[in-house]
């Protein structure tokens, strides 16, 4: 993913630019932490999209926790969209 978003209870959202089609309009999002297990290089993730608001890839994330992401997701959806037409956080920020 492209543009960081935010870092909560060492999980961290990225996204994509705004990404067009003929289908509409979306931005994809991307969740990950480093993996429990000891000494492991491995990530958990969780990949979706927004508008949709549903994963389609996952790995070592609960049921549990990927509603609470989705959550996350749906209630920051309006700033992830902006920020994805414009250029990033940093750069909707600096204007």
């Amino acid at each position: 993913m492209k543009h960081y978003f935010s870092t909560v209870n060492n999980v961290v959202l990225t996204h994509s630019d705004m990404e067009y089609s003929e289908l509409g309009r979306k931005v994809r999002v991307y969740f990950e932490r480093p993996s429990a297990a000891a000494e492991s290089t491995e990530f958990d993730f969780a990949e979706g999209c927004i508008p949709s608001f549903e994963f389609y890839k996952s790995y070592g994330f609960s049921q549990s926790e990927l509603l609470q992401l989705q959550r996350y997701m749906r209630n920051n959806s309006f700033l992830i969209w902006e920020y994805a037409q414009n250029g990033g956080g940093k750069k909707c920020l600096e204007s």
